[in-house]
C-alpha cells in the first residue's frame, strides 16, 4: 500500500497558544498514537494529540516513508507512510485534534485530579486521561556541522516551520534531501522572495511526486537548486546574510539569503517526558500489564516507550496495548459508567460511529 499520487494525508494542527479540554491526551502521534484515538473512540471519548514534528506518523513518515513493513496484520507489505495514511483514515469518523510542531514541555495534576499539560508554544490541554506513545522519546533534530551556527539558531536559522507567515517576502535557503525539506520548499516557494535548495547530491529521499515538483519549480526558474556542500554561515547579531557553499567545480562561494532551513533529520531523546514524575528504567517507562498504566495512575505508556517483562518493539505490540489501554481509560474518563464490551463486526452502534452502518 503506497500513499496516493497527491502525497501523503495532510492533517490541519489546531492554533497554538490556546486552551483546550478534552477525555485523552496522548503524546505522539505515530502509528501506535493515532491507533489509540481509534480504540478510544470506539468508545466516546475525544483524544487530543501531541507531537513534536510538523505531521502525524512519528518515525515511519519522517524517517522511512518509502520503507515496506512486512507485519502489520492483514497488510502483507505497506510503507511507513502508507500506514499511517491508512490509520489517519480509520480515525477520521472520530475527528482526533492535532497539535503539530510543538514539544510536550510540561504536566502537572490539577487540585480535581484531573492533567493539565503545556506545550512549548503555550497551548494548554487539560484531560482525566495522558497516553505517552512518544516512541523512543521526542524527536531532536540534527544540526548541521557549523562553527558558530548557534548564534543564528531561532533567529534566522531553523530546524522545523513553525509559522509560514514568518518567511513571507524573505530570501530563504533551504538545506536536505527528504521529505521535510522537498515539502518545505514547495509550500513556502508561493509566499518567499526567492527559494533555493541546497543538498550535497542530486538524488533525494523525498516522495518522487514531491522531487517531480521541485524540478518543475527549478526549470521555470521559481527555485534554485544547488548541489553542494553547505560549509558555514554569515552574518552578525543572529541575522544571516549569507550562507557558505563548497563543491569541487566551483570551490568557496556564498548565496545571499535572510534564512536557512536546514533538515538533516531527527534523532530522539526522553526529553521532557523524563520530567513528567513517571517511574524509568533505562529512559524507558515501566508499565503493568493489565491496562499500561505507569507508576502514576491515569497516565499510560504505550508502544516502545514502555517496558514490561516480555516486551517487543512491535507497532502491533503497541496496537495491542492501545486497546487495553483504552477500556482502563474508560473507567477513569466516565465513572460511574458502564462500559460494554462489543464487537465492530457486529455492533450497529460502532458501525454508525465509524460511518460504515
Amino acid at each position: 500500500m503506497q500513499h496516493g499520487e497527491s502525497g501523503p494525508i495532510r492533517v490541519q494542527s489546531a492554533p497554538a497558544g490556546e486552551a483546550y479540554e478534552t477525555d485523552a491526551i496522548i503524546v505522539g502521534a505515530g502509528p501506535v498514537g493515532l491507533f489509540a484515538v481509534f480504540e478510544l473512540g470506539l468508545l466516546d471519548l475525544k483524544a487530543h494529540l501531541v507531537d513534536v514534528l510538523d505531521r502525524p506518523g512519528g518515525q515511519c513518515a519522517e524517517l522511512y516513508p518509502e520503507k515496506p513493513i512486512y507485519d502489520i496484520p492483514g497488510l502483507p507489505v505497506v510503507t511507513g507512510q502508507g500506514l499511517t495514511d491508512a490509520l489517519l483514515k480509520q480515525i477520521a469518523p472520530f475527528h482526533p485534534t492535532f497539535h503539530l510542531a510543538q514539544m510536550a514541555e510540561a504536566l502537572e495534576r490539577l487540585p480535581d485530579g484531573t492533567f493539565k499539560l503545556r506545550t512549548e508554544l503555550g497551548t494548554t490541554i487539560t484531560a482525566p486521561v495522558v497516553v505517552i506513545a512518544a516512541g523512543g522519546g521526542s524527536f531532536v533534530p540534527r544540526k548541521p556541522r557549523i562553527d558558530g551556527i548557534e548564534a543564528f539558531e531561532g533567529k534566522s536559522v531553523h530546524y522545523a516551520v513553525r509559522q509560514m507567515e514568518r518567511f513571507r517576502g524573505r530570501d530563504i535557503v533551504v538545506a536536505g534531501g527528504g521529505d521535510s525539506a522537498l515539502d518545505w520548499v514547495l509550500s513556502l516557494q508561493p509566499i518567499a522572495k526567492s527559494t533555493t535548495l541546497i543538498h550535497r547530491r542530486d538524488d533525494f529521499r523525498a516522495a518522487p511526486h514531491s522531487v517531480a515538483q521541485m524540478r518543475k519549480l527549478v526549470a521555470e526558474g521559481k527555485v534554485r537548486l544547488e548541489i553542494a556542500d553547505l560549509k558555514g554561515v554569515a552574518g552578525e547579531n543572529g541575522a544571516l546574510t549569507a550562507v557558505q557553499c563548497h563543491t569541487k567545480e566551483k570551490g568557496a562561494y556564498e548565496i545571499p539569503c535572510d534564512e536557512l532551513l536546514a533538515f538533516y533529520g531527527l534523532t530522539m531523546k526522553l526529553g521532557p517526558i523524563a520530567d513528567f514524575g513517571l517511574n524509568l528504567r533505562e529512559n524507558l517507562i515501566p508499565v503493568d500489564t493489565e491496562k499500561f498504566e505507569t507508576s502514576e495512575p491515569g497516565i499510560f505508556a504505550i508502544g516502545d516507550i514502555n517496558t514490561y517483562p516480555g516486551k517487543l518493539k512491535l507497532i502491533l505490540c503497541g496496537f495491542h496495548e492501545a486497546a487495553l489501554m483504552a477500556q482502563a481509560a474508560f473507567k477513569i474518563a466516565r465513572p460511574g459508567e458502564r462500559l460494554v464490551f462489543l464487537y465492530t463486526t457486529s455492533s450497529t452502534d460502532l458501525q454508525k460511529k465509524l460511518g460504515v452502518s
